[in-house]
């Protein structure tokens, strides 16, 4: 069995989950999923504590009246079957794996005694609705819909009644134990159609408000299965109503598809307050005295909000697209950089908060670095141009336009910070001159075919290799710009590394292997096998050169022997494809980006960090040992020297060999 690699700490939030950002009863922890991760993040100490479970990527999450337990499903492939976990809060731990529904799960509600837990599945699953026995972790009801539900939820006080909305209606639902059947009633809504998408009801049940994807909230009187009101008064939200939340006097909270939040009075159906947010609202949470609310949105945000006149406040924020490179200043663990759709962030590697954020509109950064004297980020956009900002300020330092024509997908500097090479999707290997004022191009190399995924240069500045999508890597000369050798491979490469003492290279691509090659001769010496499901994208290999790390398409992080080849370490939170790993430079973290826009921070092993003391210590004691060989020889050549002092005056030699030794000693 392979030993878990240990996260130690996580920055994202899967903000496109309805309703998936959930303040904790406690009003002390906030609960929101990452991938296939669900993070408990302690509001004032920023500690973060992971439940994991689930092989795929979260879908809804809910968590129980008094806060003892947490409920997550999970999305899978088509035809298997989909996994609900009901978790101890207390305890972090897994209490129910719940298997019958398909595909997806579509929501999930405690009932108000924490007696019952109703599933909802998605399409594929026939729209199923189940109720299981919490303690038991038994289903007890089922029953299946003919059209789409989005969402269930129990009333606030009873164990046997139930909301369900529909695509084109809403269903009050009954629990009769008598028949072991769910009754359902229609709402009447009369002549007026909606596509309905939330709901949330009051604390007394009398009434229930529903969002619709046309922008209006219905007001829906339970007991008579009628709707009553519509808001907003002569305007709509746009883009749809995504989550709604009540206050206790009535007045609706509701979070709009196109980022605004607005509170609508009880009384006249009319807006009162509005801010907007970035991205589409997806959840409302409030506090337990209700006076203020987290909200997070589809860009993943996270906002504090009061409910008087809603100011929001960002206290969270991260990618929400595909994260495409990862990169350290030279020898400094503090800070790294990622490079994601619009932006380049710099994070503190520390309290995990964003430091900087670069945006570029409508473009994509496919690469990252920095410079080695630390005084500029450089990087690669879609648009084909390289593009230096300041590390401090996001100031741009200059532009290298139409360095490549499909866009820069691959970047290094040297580390005299005199040059950037530069690969692109057309397969051009360049090479450009840094002045103070100039950026001028010494050489385009043109042999690849196929797009350049990754660059790596040697120490001494003098070669460089890189590896494209054309089934090669190439090591090119750097003062001559010519090839030096070409390694071939039936594979799609996707990274290239030199191992630190640069006489062997590290490769891996689309063929799931990971090959050792000689940079003498070229040849291979060996392949291990990646990994059994997908392409290996990204590698990183430790100072030392003992072990070295890899991810890809099977969503795992591992930790290789490099001696070896053994695989003794994996770690799994990624929903997504890992793009792209790197070291700390201090050695004590590995860093993994993945496609659904997660950055993971895994704690170095232990075991890895003694093995590199361990290696150490013999070097120490050899020292030790030299040290008192000398002494014993001092004493020894003291004790003599009363005997040579007459030889040496009548042998020049001797004088010579002695002074030698005393220099030597020096």
């Amino acid at each position: 069995m392979l030993s878990e690699l240990e996260i130690q700490a996580v920055i994202g939030f899967t903000g496109k989950i309805t309703q998936g950002l959930i303040l904790h009863p406690d009003n002390e922890h906030i609960i929101y999923p990452l991938g296939s991760t669900i993070v408990v993040r302690h509001i004032i100490s920023r500690a973060q504590t992971f439940l994991r479970g689930h092989d795929n990527q979260i879908s809804v999450i809910t968590v129980s009246r008094s806060g003892d337990y947490v409920a997550s499903g999970q999305r899978t492939y088509m035809g298997f079957q989909a996994d609900i976990i009901i978790w101890d809060f207390k305890e972090r731990s897994m209490i129910h794996r719940l298997k019958l529904h398909k595909v997806l799960i579509q929501s999930l509600s405690f009932s108000y005694n924490e007696l019952y837990l109703a599933s909802l599945g998605g399409i594929d699953d026939k729209n199923m609705l189940i109720v299981w026995d919490i303690k038991a972790g038994k289903a007890l009801y089922g029953t299946p819909n003919r059209d789409p539900v989005n969402q269930v939820q129990f009333y606030n006080q009873s164990d046997e009644k139930m909301i369900a909305v529909l695509n084109t209606g809403v269903q009050i639902l009954t629990i009769d134990k008598q028949n072991k059947k769910i009754q359902s009633v229609d709402v009447n809504f009369g002549n007026v159609k909606r596509t309905f998408t939330c709901v949330a009801i009051d604390k007394n049940d009398k009434y229930c408000y529903c969002g619709t994807k046309t922008g209006d909230v219905f007001e829906i009187q339970m007991d008579m299965a009628i709707y009553k009101r519509l808001a907003p008064v002569k305007k709509l939200f746009s883009q749809g109503v995504n989550c709604v939340g009540l206050l206790p006097n009535g007045d609706i909270i509701v979070g709009a598809g196109d980022g605004m939040i607005a509170k609508v009075s009880f009384q006249t159906m009319q807006i009162v307050a509005s801010s907007e947010l970035l991205g589409g609202v997806t959840s409302i949470t409030f506090t337990n005295d209700y006076t203020h609310f987290f909200t997070g949105t589809s860009q993943s945000n996270i906002y504090w909000l009061d409910t008087e006149k809603l100011i929001p406040e960002l206290r969270n924020t991260c990618h929400y697209e595909r994260i495409n490179d990862v990169a350290f200043p030279h020898n400094y663990s503090d800070v790294f950089a990622t490079s994601s759709l619009n932006d380049i962030r710099v994070w503190n590697a520390k309290n995990r908060q964003e430091l900087l954020r670069i945006q570029v509109p409508n473009l994509e950064c496919w690469a990252v670095a920095f410079m080695n004297d630390g005084k500029s980020i450089v990087s690669g956009w879609s648009d084909g141009k390289i593009r230096a900002f300041l590390p401090q300020s996001g100031r741009l330092m200059y532009v290298i336009n139409d360095a490549h024509i499909h866009g820069c997908t691959s970047l290094t500097c040297t580390s005299d910070c005199q040059r950037i090479i530069s690969g692109g999707s057309e397969g051009e290997v360049r090479v450009w001159e840094i002045g103070k004022q100039t950026q001028v191009m010494k050489s385009s190399m043109k042999e690849h075919r196929g797009r350049v995924w990754s660059i790596q240069v040697r120490r001494n500045n003098e070669q460089a290799v890189s590896a494209s999508a054309d089934g090669s890597c190439i090591i090119w000369d750097l003062k001559s710009f010519t090839r030096v050798m070409c390694l071939f491979e039936s594979t799609l490469f996707k990274m290239v590394l030199y191992h630190p003492e640069e006489s062997q290279l590290l490769t891996t691509g689309s063929d799931r292997k990971i090959t050792y090659w000689e940079t003498f001769d070229g040849q291979a010496i060996r392949m291990l096998d990646g990994s059994e499901e997908g392409e290996v994208n990204a590698l990183a290999i430790t100072k030392e050169g003992e072990h070295f790390v890899s991810g890809g398409e099977d969503k795992e992080v591992k930790l290789w022997g490099y001696d070896e080849g053994i695989c003794y370490f994996k770690g799994q939170g990624h929903s997504g494809t890992i793009t792209r790993i790197t070291i700390s430079p201090d050695q004590k973290s590995i860093i993994s980006v993945g496609a659904e826009g997660a950055i993971f921070i895994w704690k170095m092993p232990e075991s890895v960090i003694n093995a590199k003391a361990q290696q150490e210590l013999p070097t120490v004691q050899s020292v030790k040992k030299q040290n008192e060989l000398q002494q014993q020889t001092q004493q020894q050549q003291s004790l003599q020297a009363p005997k040579d002092s007459q030889s040496q005056k009548s042998n020049p030699v001797a004088k010579s060999v002695k002074s030698g030794t005393k220099s030597s000693k020096k």
